[in-house]
C-alpha cells in the first residue's frame, strides 16, 4: 500500500511540474504580448509626431529575430497537436516514468555485495553457528539475504530441503523484482497506438474540411495532415523514452537474478562444509 501511495504521489508531482512550467511560460508570453502592445502604441504616437515634423532619418538595421529554443518548439507543436490525444500521451509518459523510477529505486536498494555477505555468513557459522548466521542475514537488505535466511531456517531438515526451499523462494523473489514491468510495457505499446489513433482522426477531420470547402486546397490538406502527424511523433517519442528505461530495468533484474543463483550455489557449498564438521 505504501508503494502504491508513493507511486501516485510521484506521478502527481511530475504532472503538476509539467503543468506549472506550461502555465508559467504562457504567463510570460502574455506579459511579453502586453509589453509589445504598449510599445506599439507608443510607437504609433511617436510616428504621428514625426509625421507632423518631418525630419531626415537614417536607415536603421533591423535585428534578426531570435530563434526559438527546443522547449518552445516542443510546446508549440504539443499545442498544435490538440489537447485531447496529446494529453493522454503525456499521461502515459508520466505514469510510465513514475513506475520506472520506482522500480529503479527498488532494484538499487535490492543490490547486495554477495561476496561480502557470503564471507560474513561463513564466519558466523564457524564462530556462532546457525543463529549467528541468521542474524547477519536479518540485518542485511536484499533478496540474496532473504534466500540465505530461508535456507538457514531449513538447515536442520537436511541439505535437500534447503536446496528446494531456496529454489522455491527464489522464484517468489524473482516475481517481486519483475513487478510493474508489465505496466511499463503496456505504456510503451499504448503511446504510439494513441498517436496513430490521433493521426487517423486528424486525417478524417482534414477530409471533412475538404468536403465542406468543396475543393482540394493544398493549404487545407497540409495543415490538417501536419496536425494529425504530430500525435504520432509524440507517441513515438514517449515509447522511445520508456523503452530505454524498460531495457535498463530488464538488464538490472537479470544481473540480480544471476547474483542470486551464483550466491545460492556458494551458500549451499558453505552449508555442506559446515555439516561435515
Amino acid at each position: 500500500m505504501k508503494r502504491l501511495i508513493a507511486f501516485f504521489a510521484l506521478a502527481f508531482m511530475l504532472t503538476i511540474g509539467v503543468t506549472n512550467v506550461i502555465i508559467a511560460q504562457d504567463e510570460a508570453q502574455e506579459g511579453a504580448a502586453i509589453e509589445q502592445t504598449d510599445s506599439s502604441a507608443v510607437a504609433e504616437d511617436s510616428t504621428e509626431v514625426m509625421e507632423s515634423t518631418p525630419v531626415e532619418t537614417a536607415p536603421v538595421d533591423v535585428a534578426p529575430e531570435a530563434p526559438q529554443t527546443f522547449h518552445q518548439v516542443l510546446k508549440e507543436k504539443f499545442i498544435q497537436g490538440g489537447a485531447g490525444f496529446m494529453g493522454v500521451v503525456l499521461l502515459a509518459l508520466v505514469l510510465g516514468l513514475a513506475l520506472s523510477i520506482e522500480r529503479i529505486i527498488y532494484l538499487n536498494l535490492s543490490t547486495t555485495n554477495t561476496q561480502k555477505l557470503l564471507n560474513k555468513v561463513e564466519t558466523s557459522l564457524e564462530n556462532g553457528g546457525v543463529d549467528a548466521a541468521k542474524e547477519v542475514c536479518k540485518n542485511t537488505k536484499g533478496p540474496v539475504a532473504g534466500i540465505f535466511l530461508q535456507g538457514l531456517d531449513r538447515y536442520n531438515e537436511g541439505l535437500d530441503v534447503v536446496e528446494k526451499s531456496i529454489i522455491a523462494y527464489g522464484g517468489v523473489l524473482m516475481g517481486r523484482l519483475e513487478k510493474g514491468l508489465s505496466w511499463i510495457s503496456l505504456f510503451i505499446a499504448l503511446a504510439p497506438m494513441l498517436g496513430f489513433m490521433g493521426t487517423v482522426i486528424g486525417m478524417i477531420a482534414a477530409f471533412d474540411q475538404i468536403e465542406i470547402v468543396g475543393d482540394i486546397s493544398p493549404a487545407i490538406v497540409a495543415s490538417g495532415i501536419k496536425v494529425a502527424l504530430l500525435t504520432t511523433v509524440f507517441g513515438l517519442i514517449v515509447a522511445i523514452i520508456l523503452q530505454i528505461f524498460y531495457n535498463y530495468l530488464v538488464s538490472k533484474i537479470d544481473s540480480l537474478v544471476n547474483d542470486m543463483e551464483d550466491s545460492s550455489i556458494s551458500f549451499v557449498d558453505i552449508l555442506a562444509k559446515h555439516a561435515q564438521k
